[in-house]
């Protein structure tokens, strides 16, 4: 795998990591010969924020999903390390392996807070029910954890036994955060958690990740469409196009001396993504 990236001074993490919590090479991804994505190779490392940004089509969001064991590669190996063990390769393991690894180590906030949620339920039962999947059975730890997450997320605590059907679109986004990380993975996928959201919204709930990541040195992989968001958010930016990376390296490098044409493109926004 690659050597440690540089990185910047704002750096959660103190002191030096022992490899990459994630790791991918040669990832390849095809849909009825048609070639989603090719070749990728790409370091994670704990407590750092990875931003990948592309056009519409460019195979980030098919990238994200192979990442996260939600699709087969066709080509290539993605490999996970999980506390205190060796790296694995996840689509190797066994279903139930994969299933526990995703439970306890990482977690996936959705565009669509709908998708991550159950919407029939209390919000603490939905913050609860993955610590009940962990075998978290005491009623007054799980209600207390449920407390603590929403005041984390910035949702009124008495509203633990609304629906999240009552909610509004940013605080179904911010329920949806809370029960990831309720579970406190060291790795969190997100995709596109801002879109559809207005703009004051999507401050807020940017201004949100970005200290929980840092709070809790948490890794993130974050696939968006919106260049700002990924300043904001990100240590790295890896920038795709028709499923290929064409550059990549510290966010404001990256976006403030563009190299590649298409980069430069995008960050002179003649490409709308």
């Amino acid at each position: 795998m690659n050597p440690a990236p540089p990185t910047p001074h704002d750096h959660p993490r103190s002191t030096p990591a022992p490899g990459p919590i994630l790791g991918a090479e040669g990832i390849t991804r095809t849909y009825d010969g048609i070639i989603a994505c090719r070749n990728i190779s790409l370091d994670v490392w704990p407590g750092e924020v990875v931003a990948i940004v592309g056009e519409s089509g460019s195979g980030k969001s098919t990238l994200l999903h192979c990442l996260a064991a939600r699709q087969e590669p066709s080509a290539g190996t993605v490999r996970f390390r999980p506390e205190k063990a060796e790296p694995v390769d996840i689509h190797a393991l066994p279903e139930a392996a994969r299933r526990r690894l995703m439970r306890r180590e990482w977690g996936i906030v959705h565009q669509n807070p709908r998708d991550g949620l159950r919407l029939y339920v209390t919000a603490g039962a939905n913050i609860g029910e993955p610590l009940m999947a962990l075998g978290e059975r005491r009623y007054g730890s799980i209600r207390a954890q449920a407390y603590h997450w929403l005041e984390q997320v910035e949702i009124d605590t008495q509203r633990i036994d609304d629906l999240p059907l009552t909610f509004s679109g940013g605080m179904q986004q911010r329920l949806q955060i809370a029960r990831v990380l309720a579970t406190r993975p060291r790795l969190v996928y997100m995709d596109e958690p801002t879109g559809g959201l207005d703009v004051s919204v999507q401050a807020r709930l940017l201004d949100l990740i970005r200290r929980l990541a840092a709070e809790l040195d948490i890794a993130v992989l974050l696939v968006t469409h919106d260049l700002g968001v990924a300043r904001l958010l990100a240590h790295r930016l890896i920038v795709m196009r028709r499923g290929e990376i064409v550059e990549q390296g510290l966010t404001d490098q990256v976006l403030d001396d563009p190299h590649h044409p298409y980069t430069q493109l995008l960050v002179s926004s003649v490409i709308q993504v």
